[in-house]
């Protein structure tokens, strides 16, 4: 789907603390350091009034038996809704001609009929347009990446039909691993939390003390009571990003397998095999998909990457970040190899064809 649109992505903001503020008290300082009875209460208050529920009419065979629950957040005055692209995957490439139509309820009570304007499988995640008279309330993006476990979040939307419902929790894990949760394709990272999310949450904000969006609720485990996922909202910001400029998110493919690295696992490394290369950090590829643009460019299983497009690398994530949407643009790595061995390559990221 490649549509033409524009509206605005809000800049990923500091924290807010002052400069005094951080210098006396450290950068992990915030407002909220001293939690009190209405914290929560006041946070919610925040971006309550851009909440909104989704309402999807199901139709079998003509008959119209229901709705499909979901939730989102105004995201511009507007009328820009960030939702879950599970919630509205059925009006993909329909534009919501043939499956009855998307119904926007706000807090206050106002309905208003929804358009998808893009959407994103993968990562779940999707934009909806509103059209309003007068401007709407609209709620502000946090950062995810300033997250620590233990963080209190609060989860809002409309679980089982129930509107303008506010669970409170904490951060359980910051980067849990979609292999961690038996996803194939390619590797995607979730905000834990143990808040109350249910059928119904998917699509709605998971929101800071400070009463910014740091995330976006997608899903839950079914047999388990507090193990619920976001989609990270820096993450999300990159995705809205890829929808501005091309009206879809492209990710380039090298064909690796890439691994962080640490002393502990080097040592390991090392042991097992002495000929491991004497490195004190990098990124490990363990294995190179056969025709690949990292086969043809000459990886090997064992190689190390230590530089990538010219800059120093340690983690995946920033093999990730450099990478952005370069497709069909020839990249310089540097390896080390068995031996010590140091090797320059030159990859030539393809399109990746995901199967969602």
């Amino acid at each position: 789907m490649r549509l033409l649109y524009s509206y605005r992505v809000s800049p990923v903001p500091s924290s807010g603390v002052s400069k005094e503020a951080s210098a006396a008290a450290g950068d992990e300082s915030k407002p909220h350091d001293c939690f009190g009875k209405d914290t929560i209460a006041n946070a919610a208050a925040k971006v309550g009034p851009a909440v909104v529920n989704i309402a999807i009419p199901q139709d079998f065979f003509g008959i119209t038996s229901g709705k499909s629950i979901g939730s989102g957040t105004i995201i511009n005055k507007d009328g820009t809704i960030l939702t879950a692209a599970h919630v509205v995957v059925d009006f993909l490439g329909t534009r919501g001609s043939s499956k009855g139509k998307i119904e926007v309820t706000l807090q206050d009570g106002r309905t208003f009929e929804g358009k998808v304007i893009n959407a994103d499988l993968h990562s779940d995640v999707a934009i909806l347009k509103i059209n309003s008279e007068t401007p709407l309330p609209e709620a502000k993006f946090g950062s995810s990446s300033r997250l620590r476990p233990g963080d209190w979040v609060i989860a809002m939307g409309c679980p089982l039909s129930l509107q303008n419902t506010v669970t409170a929790g904490i951060v359980s894990c910051v980067d849990r691993k979609s292999s961690d949760l038996g996803f194939s394709g390619m590797p995607r990272e979730y905000l834990q939390t143990d808040c109350a999310i249910n059928m119904g949450n998917s699509g709605g904000p998971l929101v800071n003390m400070d009463g910014e969006i740091i995330g976006v609720n997608i899903m839950k485990v079914a047999a388990a009571d507090g193990l619920s996922f976001s989609v990270p909202i820096d993450s999300v910001c990159k995705i809205l990003e890829h929808f501005k400029k091309s009206g879809r998110v492209i990710r380039p493919w090298l064909g690796l397998k890439m691994l962080d690295l640490n002393e502990m696992i080097i040592a390991q490394l090392k042991k097992q095999d002495p000929s491991f290369p004497n490195v004190n950090k990098g990124i490990l590829v363990p294995m190179v998909t056969p025709r690949s643009p990292g086969e043809r460019a000459g990886f090997f299983p064992g190689d190390v990457v230590i530089e990538f497009d010219g800059r120093p690398v340690e983690r995946l994530k920033e093999v990730i970040e450099v990478l952005g949407d370069k497709v069909g643009v020839p990249i310089k790595v540097l390896v080390k190899r068995a031996g010590d061995k140091l090797v320059t390559l030159t990859v030539i990221p393809e399109e990746a064809n995901l199967d969602v």
